[in-house]
């Protein structure tokens, strides 16, 4: 069976989509979950599923201890869901082309340094964009500059706020990031 990590910084809505995905699976399961944020609720929802989960301090990050938890689990992909912080050198080194990252628009447009969450869907609308979506890609030593894996559209209407536009991509996302991580560990 495939092992699968995920970072997370917020709810973990998309960790737990995936969580369940997988639980009726025998192909893969997630054996851990790492946060940034102590307060994060993707620490409960690890709880509640006895998915072993941490909280980690930038100290902590990057050094070398998050790379020896994930190395704990011998994870077959590492998963960014919801991860708000750039991932360092030592832990791209550790596990190369292992490490997968969804981003809430169509890469490259929309992508870099503080451009997540809702920050991307108010600019979506505030630019006029007729469309925009999901962007799975691997992750390098830039923020969104890995190479991309998957992209799925939705159209953006004149009428949409910035709400409606993040519900259209988190449909997108539950959908498709689970199916795009079970295809990678079929590579």
């Amino acid at each position: 069976m495939k092992s699968i990590a995920i970072l997370a910084s917020g709810s973990g809505t998309n960790a737990e989509n995936i969580i369940q995905y997988f639980h009726s699976k025998d192909t893969a399961s997630v054996n851990l979950i790492l946060s940034n944020n102590k307060n994060a609720k993707v620490l409960d929802r690890a709880t509640n599923h006895k998915i072993p989960a941490f909280y980690f301090n930038r100290k902590a990050f990057n050094s070398d201890l998050v790379v020896s938890l994930l190395k704990s689990v011998e994870p077959d992909i590492i998963v960014l869901a919801g991860f708000l912080w750039k991932i360092p050198q030592n832990l791209i080194d550790a596990f190369p082309q292992k490490i997968i990252n969804i981003h809430p628009a169509l890469l490259p447009k929309y992508g870099g340094k503080g451009m997540y969450g809702m920050h991307v869907h108010h600019a979506i609308v505030e630019n006029k964009e007729k469309e925009t979506g999901i962007t799975i890609h691997y992750v390098n030593e830039h923020y969104d500059e890995g190479a991309i894996i998957f992209q799925a559209k939705t159209t953006v209407s004149e009428k949409d706020t910035a709400d409606d536009v993040a519900n259209k991509v988190h449909q997108l996302e539950y959908e498709h990031f689970p199916q795009a991580i079970e295809k990678l560990l079929h590579e």
